[in-house]
């Protein structure tokens, strides 16, 4: 036989873009069209339906950036049409290309009913099936163009991303606005030969079904009458009938799709368009489950669930009704898909603890997957607080991502750094956006790395970063799909069943030991520091408000702000999200985020003053309150007194220009051009700074990544470096015993206070820096004389560590990665820690000296700004400020408490008399996170805490209160076990293993 497969497949396709699927609507009749466009922000769906509208015909411009705009479309049914079905299509202006990432509406019945949404692939609203003819149509569609910033060349900076500076040109046509018949034998066709044309790609050449769906589809082809091709669908759908029912062979791959729409909760949109966004993806959705019986949605965030039910209480109506039938699934059980990276302990516990609740209240469903697809890598910290918020199922798609090492596996179990296990699944789909092509399930079924012993995967179906959710067709294809030769089986399921069915199919899965590291996306440790720092504020003002509260409420009757810190509590979690956090998103967002954690900054300082004060009393006693959970300078953790200091520090300048400052623990040089040449702890006898290498470097790297600036730093911005050494001052700072530098670069000042307190054995460098570079990237650099193949890393209740060495590709593809509060690297016996206020990203790498005496230096770099300019190209100018404290001598133990002290200042009050802590612990490994009252206002005293050394721990926990009753309970403070922990009165012992999470619920007496 003559090899005639090309023709077919070419004919296959200008036949379907150019007859057959344009046949889907053979007849249609204009809509008059007239559009209102609202002033401003956003109105109030009653308001955009009583507006005045103007007449607008087709091919008009419309629409400013991040406008809103309310077409009336009105027309009557022609009695010709009567027994047809009839739809109105309703263009915008959409390219098919952006789905989620351009103008998008939500169409309302007179009566302001939502109907459903319009997007790029989604343009149809339902009039009859059949229709009688003549019926009078009357939509409004409240249309919102916002503009596209992610365009066909990706990447260019643009004003667009911020309503203040987008201007008001018009960004789109209005293109189609008809009623028309809807033939749905030729839809139907249209859907049978691009499947069979879709699998029919993936299939060898040489395979005989192969050449039977070609022959299949030459003759389905063969009876369509191009002059007509209604009258000729049914014919040859007949002749590709055969080919549609042959089943799946018994080993195929098999799927479970699940209804998706990730919907950023931020990213080329403010918050308040995600709002919209997911008011039009679930009124889509609730229409698809009515009309599509097999179809399941899963739908993650449980913020983007509040938004509904605050917003839309008509569609919110719906979405319950479709929980209560099991079809529209709650996922994930966290407040948002948060980065997992950069939040911190009690921030990832709160995720879990807000999330699950919210499904709880709302639903009675408890989630039992954690559901983060998009996010950007994932801390070795969390399995643990998976657990202990009672899930064990993960799902996330992004590790796909990595640019040099491809993961494993699909399915397995990644253990966490205190060796809790959970059972993981990376879709081999590898897209959250799943469409249902051929292509995507072939390359699921190629990619499955877990062969052989398990064939199951799951694939996220339907449009979404901007959302839009799954539509007709992958519905349509999806049972075309459900057992079909030489194709994955399809079938629609929950996360849960999935995860049962692959859970008993794989008991015995590999398993992965630590982080699951992104190899891409690393800047988004240090892009927008100002959204980073108001996290990292945040963080701690909600641990001392709660700290502080709950002793208040405890010893004086104190009314405990509930709802304000449940309200604060969720809005920091809500910009924990994986694009707001990592400082990807446009600069609407990033303004919005700085205004509010000012906002939030102001009152928990109010509840931590009001508290403090109703525990302090009325007197002149000088106190100070440490929020810290171990003691300093004689003032106890969580408790309040006068502070004990010992020592002194003296600063003695040189001819030459340099300085010395000396406590009798350390002695720190600073040269005359303000770089730290020694760091000599002398207990020790050692030098910390590595010879011929000065600390307190600040370098500066050009920062063009090949894509993605936001979001990436390639390893190549290495090859160039500027060594920042020229000082404008070097002088002793205004409290005589600190040294202040000033330095000048480029458009750009940097002035530093470096100081050493009395007692203390850590040098502090407050660094400020007026930043005015573009695509530039500034590092702090710590050369240490330290030989050390690993490092520590502070991750959620832990640390973490990572080599040194590039021994692998592994360990060459981590050159940036993340930290909290602290890196610590040693040798036996002697080591140094690097605390920060508020910078995650870092580097450390190591080297041998050829000179002087062969030792090995360890740079430690913080990466303190950057410069890019998509989606923000202003990102970062201004005036920033962080924190360092460079800790020679340091163990593991002193890491932990000076990164505790740097972010948890002393608060100085006069009051009475001292104030006692409401909890203690006597062991200095065991540390406290949480010291709160119970969620549920019973009064009851909330302690979380775990092992931060690494190593296991005997601790006893005294309450400063009579304690009634005990219980260990999860992150939801729902009780473990019946058994009471060892208690003896108001003393408590625990044991923990390394890194151990623990949560107690103490019952007052």
């Amino acid at each position: 036989m003559h090899d005639d497969r090309s023709l077919v497949e070419a004919r296959l396709k200008r036949v379907l873009d150019e007859r057959v699927r344009p046949a889907v609507y053979p007849e249609s009749v204009p809509l008059e069209v007239a559009v209102w466009h609202a002033p401003g922000e956003p109105v109030p769906v009653e308001e955009g339906l009583a507006a005045a509208p103007e007449p607008i015909e087709v091919g008009a411009r419309w629409g400013a950036p991040w406008g809103t705009s309310w077409f009336r479309v009105t027309g009557t049914v022609p009695e010709a049409w009567a027994g047809r079905t009839v739809e109105a299509l309703l263009d915008l202006g959409f390219d098919e290309n952006m789905p989620g990432f351009q103008c998008e509406g939500l169409v309302y019945r007179p009566d302001g009913t939502p109907v459903k949404g319009l997007n790029p692939r989604n343009q149809w609203v339902r009039i009859g099936a059949p229709v009688e003819g003549g019926e009078e149509v009357r939509l409004h569609i409240e249309a919102a163009s916002n503009p596209v910033i992610l365009d066909y060349h990706p990447f260019l900076p643009t004003q667009l991303g911020d309503k203040e500076t987008a201007g008001g040109e018009p960004q789109y046509t209005l293109t189609r606005m008809d009623l028309a018949v809807f033939d749905e034998t030729v839809w139907q066709l249209v859907l049978d030969l691009e499947v069979l044309g879709e699998l029919m790609a993936e299939l060898p050449v040489e395979s005989a079904r192969r050449w039977d769906i070609l022959r299949a589809v030459e003759r389905a082809l063969d009876a369509i009458d191009l002059q007509d091709v209604g009258g000729t669908a049914a014919q040859a759908r007949a002749r590709l009938a055969d080919v549609l029912a042959t089943p799946a062979a018994p080993s195929a791959h098999r799927i479970s799709a699940v209804g998706h729409a990730h919907i950023d909760s931020a990213w080329l949109w403010p918050l308040r368009e995600t709002v919209r966004k997911v008011a039009r993806t679930t009124s889509n959705m609730t229409a698809l489950i009515e009309d599509e019986p097999e179809f399941v949605f899963a739908m993650s965030q449980a913020q983007q669930w509040a938004w509904v039910k605050e917003h839309r209480p008509e569609v919110w109506a719906r979405v319950k009704k479709a929980v209560a039938d099991g079809r529209f699934v709650p996922a994930g059980g966290m407040w948002v898909e948060s980065d997992t990276n950069m939040p911190g302990s009690e921030a990832m516990a709160r995720q879990f603890v807000h999330g699950k609740r919210f499904f709880l209240d709302e639903f009675g469903i408890e989630n039992d997957e954690a559901w983060l697809p998009d996010t950007f890598g994932f801390a070795a910290g969390l399995p643990q607080i998976i657990k202990a918020a009672g899930s064990k199922w993960l799902l996330t798609q992004k590790i796909s991502w990595s640019r040099t090492n491809k993961f494993p596996h699909h399915t397995f179990t990644w253990e966490g750094i205190d060796g809790t296990r959970i059972f993981t699944h990376f879709p081999p789909v590898d897209t959250y956006n799943c469409s249902m092509k051929g292509s995507e399930l072939a390359h699921a079924a190629r990619n499955f790395k877990d062969k052989g012993k398990a064939r199951h995967s799951l694939a996220p179906t339907g449009w979404g970063d901007g959302g839009g959710g799954t539509t007709r067709e992958m519905v349509a294809k999806a049972a075309r799909l459900r057992d079909l030769e030489g194709s994955a089986t399809v079938v629609w399921e929950t996360p849960t069943e999935f995860f049962q069915q692959a859970e008993a199919e794989y008991p015995n899965p590999p398993v992965w030991v630590g982080e699951l590291y992104l190899e891409l996306h690393r800047a988004t440790l240090t892009s927008q520091a100002k959204t980073k720092q108001g996290n990292r504020r945040s963080e701690h003002l909600l641990r001392e408000a709660e700290l502080w509260a709950a002793t208040a409420a405890v010893r004086t009757g104190f009314p405990y702000p509930y709802e304000e810190l449940d309200r604060i509590w969720k809005t920091v979690l809500l910009h924990q999200f994986h694009d707001i956090l990592p400082g990807s998103s446009i600069a609407w967002v990033h303004r919005e985020a700085r205004a509010t954690y000012e906002r939030l900054a102001g009152e928990l300082n109010g509840i931590i003053d009001a508290a403090q004060r109703a525990l302090a009393g009325q007197g002149s006693t000088p106190l100070v309150f440490n929020a810290a959970p171990h003691t300093r300078d004689g003032v106890p953790a969580g408790g309040a007194r006068t502070p004990v200091t010992e020592g002194r520090t003296a600063l003695a300048p040189r001819t030459d220009g340099s300085h010395v400052l000396d406590n009798g623990l350390l002695r720190i040089e600073i040269d005359a051009r303000g770089l730290v040449v020694s760091a000599y702890d002398i207990a020790a006898d050692r030098e910390t700074i590595a010879p011929g290498r000065p600390a307190n470097l600040l370098q500066l790297h050009p920062d063009f990544p090949n894509m993605w600036d936001a979001w990436d730093v390639d390893e190549f911005y290495r090859n160039t470096v500027t060594d920042l050494v020229d000082a404008d001052e070097v002088t002793a700072g205004d409290d005589g015993v600190s040294i202040r530098i000033v330095r000048s670069f480029g458009a750009s000042r940097v002035t530093q206070v470096l100081s050493l307190a009395p007692g203390e054995r850590r040098l502090v460098l407050d660094t400020e820096v007026d930043w005015h570079e573009t695509e530039k990237f500034l590092k702090l650099a710590f050369p240490l004389d330290l030989h050390a193949e690993r490092y520590a890393s502070e991750t959620q209740f832990g640390h973490f560590h990572r080599p040194t060495h590039t021994n692998t590709s592994w360990e060459a593809a981590k050159f940036e990665a993340c930290n909290h509060r602290f890196v610590h690297l040693e040798e036996p016996g002697w080591g140094v820690a690097i605390a920060n206020d508020s910078t995650y990203g870092h580097d450390v790498t190591r080297t041998v000296r050829t000179d002087g005496d062969g030792g090995t230096t360890t740079t430690v770099r913080v990466s303190l700004l950057r410069a890019p300019r998509f989606p923000d190209p202003e990102t970062d100018q201004g005036i920033h400020r962080f924190l360092h404290a460079l800790v020679p001598g340091a163990g593991i133990g002193d890491a932990v408490r000076e990164g505790w002290r740097i972010n948890l200042p002393e608060r100085r009050i006069t009051g009475a008399s001292d104030v006692a802590p409401l909890v203690s612990v006597d062991q200095e490994a065991v540390v406290v996170t949480a010291v709160k009252l119970a969620d549920d206002g019973s009064g009851d005293v909330v302690v979380r805490f775990h092992e931060a050394h690494g190593g296991r721990a005997r601790a006893t926990l005294t309450a400063g209160f009579e304690v009634a009753g005990v219980e260990v309970t999860d992150l939801l403070e729902r009780p473990l076990t019946e058994a009471e922990p060892q208690r003896d009165g108001n003393r408590i012992t625990v044991r923990l293993r390394p890194f151990e999470l623990v949560t107690l619920r103490l019952k007052r007496a």
